[in-house]
């Protein structure tokens, strides 16, 4: 089997990369959601309930407990930390030393601190997939760097280590998780677009913060959108247990069908970190010899093999059309995909029921939990076998030390996984070991598995609702009040803003689907914009002069609820169109009656008043110099910023990195090593400056002959 050595530096940096953009997409979002004079300051939060130290951190993991020792309140907290998070991430992206464990625990407890405190503007899935792959990426990242490393023993891979790999399968496992579950429940939640293939002709019109490209994915034919949800289908249920395939090329394939699926999702939808993080996953798929970390592989000459390899060879080829064979035909058969070559389309359609898919979900769940179990054990027994490839006694027990604490870790974490994982078939999960059940419960706050489930039912079926609110002096002339990124101008084009996450945004999509009592936070966003709080207005307008209400805040805000389409070819200067529904929020001023029941009733009256923290100390002065310097920045932008200066580092790197092989001190000696010399101990000499993989090359032969 190959190696992953490049693999896991991808996945480490993808984990970095990810965490940078979270952090510092959050960190622009602070003062408006938790500040004190946000929507839901942080502050509420956290109150101490008279419990030890360590109790209360356990019950509420959150290192914002320390704020106050710092000077600082819990909102200020929360931005040293993102600034923090985003700085450390950072480095790990850019340099191989901070890609260590410690690292990553820091990045993964200052992210799930937020999260303790981030309240629903934090309760997103990749939220969860963040934290549980960070935690991976604390296993995953090695306590040495691999140049560290003496060489392997001949045969073996060079600078492994007998228990490398098995973090590794870990999020392999994640991915399948993910994938699987987020097709499962697109059929067990028996969603009629889903289950009428006719899901994408409403999804890129109704997804949260659409891109200028769904515009022109909404308008394909009716029949490739059918035939996208088919693959869809095929990508997300079929093509995951291939994750575990002995033969690498079915793995391979399954990857680049996943990154297909989340490149098309990328293009057309703003999914801030998500899809950027699946494919970090995905990375768990690809080894060494795909991604050319051996050097001279594709250069190697072919040679005759023995018929036992090459009876393999042809079983395996003959497995993996077989593979390709079936999926084809089942594809064929439960879709009932037929070619209309008068029109030149396909036609499909679901030819299984729900209940039969019900019955296929309770044959097939559990098996799928034995596929892991098989799977891993093959990766603990590879990991033994290589642990009895290690020389010398002291290495041997420094091995088993370390291949058993994270064999242990690994295996617990598989358990703990199997709880949520079981979700998707209630049957399968109350027949799991009551073991499982236990350890998942004990850490369970720790967000270390979760259950994932995305795009479960499709929404907007009958048009896309949508909030709009709209601010008055006078209560008769209302002038609507625009955000930056969700829809509302039916002139402006979509916007891109990838991998930023408005989170005000994404709660107005989720508020327009129910009445305004089911979002509380709703009445405290009216609140604040009638006070014309300035950390509030900067979620609408980051620029506060293109707010409509900038001089001074209005005495009404009422809501509406609009459905929106998008607009028709041929429509100039459109992008959408829209139908007026109800009334979402009855218009209200400060002291309102209607407003202060609202407010009593979702606790979010401020009855004791922050308590002062001193501004004059140093960190809260340097917390309050760097919010001014970059406030008048758009987050995107400075995500975007970050991203242009990474690719300036990698380029500047990628230059001098001859030069500085040239001007190391080893140099002249690795050179002079790699020269070819007629003397008589040449053939030593280079005998023992390369390990030379062939034994059967000429020098070797010179050297033995020598001897």
């Amino acid at each position: 089997m190959a190696g992953s050595r490049l693999p896991r530096r991808l996945f480490l940096q993808g984990v970095a990369a990810v965490f940078m953009f979270a952090f510092a997409s959050l960190y622009t979002q602070i003062p408006g959601l938790y500040g004190p004079e946000g929507i839901l300051p942080a502050r509420k939060t956290l109150r101490p309930q008279g419990k030890g130290r360590w109790q209360q951190l356990w019950e509420t993991p959150t290192l914002l407990w320390e704020a106050p020792r710092l000077g600082l309140d819990t909102a200020q907290g929360l931005e040293l930390l993102s600034l923090l998070g985003a700085l450390l991430a950072l480095g790990a992206l850019l340099l191989s030393p901070l890609r260590h464990p410690v690292v990553y625990l820091l990045l993964w407890a200052a992210y799930l601190s937020a999260c303790q405190v981030g309240q629903v503007f934090l309760y997103f899935q990749w939220d969860s997939l963040l934290l549980e792959t960070g935690f991976l990426a604390v296993l995953v990242a090695p306590l040495r760097p691999a140049s560290h490393r003496k060489q392997a023993p001949q045969g073996g891979r060079a600078g492994a280590l007998p228990h490398e790999d098995l973090p590794f399968w870990l999020v392999r496992w994640l991915l399948f998780r993910l994938m699987f579950a987020s097709g499962v429940v697109k059929l067990t939640s028996r969603c009629p677009a889903w289950w009428g293939l006719t899901a994408l002709t409403y999804h890129y019109e109704t997804q949260c913060l659409p891109t200028p490209a769904a515009w022109f994915a909404h308008h394909l034919p009716v029949w490739l959108h059918k035939l996208s949800v088919v693959a869809t289908f095929l990508i997300e249920i079929a093509v995951p247990p291939l994750f575990f395939a002995p033969i690498r090329r079915l793995r391979l394939a399954a990857f680049y069908s996943q990154v297909l699926l989340q490149v098309l999702i990328i293009i057309t939808g703003n999914y801030n970190f998500f899809n950027l993080m699946t494919l970090v996953l995905t990375t768990a798929l690809l080894d060494d010899q795909h991604l050319a970390a051996e050097p001279g592989h594709g250069s190697r000459k072919k040679t005759t093999t023995s018929w036992p390899k090459a009876l393999l060879a042809t079983l395996s080829l003959l497995l993996e059309l077989a593979v390709y064979g079936l999926l084809a035909c089942g594809t064929v058969r439960y879709f009932g995909l037929e070619v209309d070559w008068q029109q030149r389309t396909i036609h499909s359609r679901t030819t299984f029921t729900f209940h039969q898919f019900s019955q296929w979900l309770k044959t097939l769940t559990l098996p799928t939990v034995w596929l892991g179990v098989a799977s891993l054990a093959w990766e603990l027994l590879s990991a033994l076998w290589r642990w009895t490839q290690v020389r010398g006694w002291l290495r041997k027990f420094s091995a088993a030390v370390k291949l058993s604490l994270v064999s242990t870790a690994t295996v617990a974490l598989f358990l703990i996984s199997l709880v949520p994982y079981s979700y998707v078939e209630p049957g399968t999960h109350g027949r799991l070991w009551t073991g499982a059940h236990r350890l998942f419960g004990a850490v369970e706050h720790l967000q270390l598995a979760n259950s994932y489930g995305l795009f479960r039912r499709m929404t907007g079926l009958g048009g896309r609702p949508e909030v709009v609110l709209e601010g008055s002096y006078d209560g008769h002339h209302w002038t609507e009040i625009e955000f930056m990124y969700k829809p509302g101008n039916l002139s402006r084009p979509p916007p891109v803003v990838v991998p930023h996450q408005p989170r005000l945004d994404w709660q107005m999509w989720f508020a327009a689907l129910g009445p305004h009592t089911h979002s509380p936070w709703f009445t405290s966003l009216v609140l604040r914009l009638l006070q014309g709080k300035e950390p509030v207005i900067r979620l609408i307008q980051s620029q506060v002069a293109k707010y409509p209400f900038h001089k001074g805040p209005p005495t009404y805000i009422r809501a509406q609820r609009y459905k929106y389409w998008f607009s028709q070819p041929g429509e100039q200067g459109q992008w959408w169109r829209r139908q007026w529904v109800e009334e979402f929020f009855p218009p209200v001023s400060l002291g309102d009656p209607t407003l202060e029941t609202l407010l009593r009733q979702f606790g979010l009256q401020d009855k004791s008043p922050p308590r002062a923290r001193s501004a004059n100390s140093t960190l809260a002065q340097a917390l309050h110099w760097t919010r001014t310097q970059l406030s008048p920045l758009e987050a995107p932008a400075l995500l975007w910023g970050l991203l242009v200066a990474i690719g300036a580092v990698r380029v500047v790197q990628a230059l001098l990195a001859p030069w500085s092989l040239r001007s190391s001190p080893l140099a002249p000696a690795s050179r002079e090593k790699r020269r070819p010399a007629p003397h008589k101990d040449s053939g030593a000499a280079s005998e023992q400056a390369t390990p030379a993989p062939n034994p059967c090359t000429s020098s070797s032969r010179t050297a033995r002959r020598k001897k």
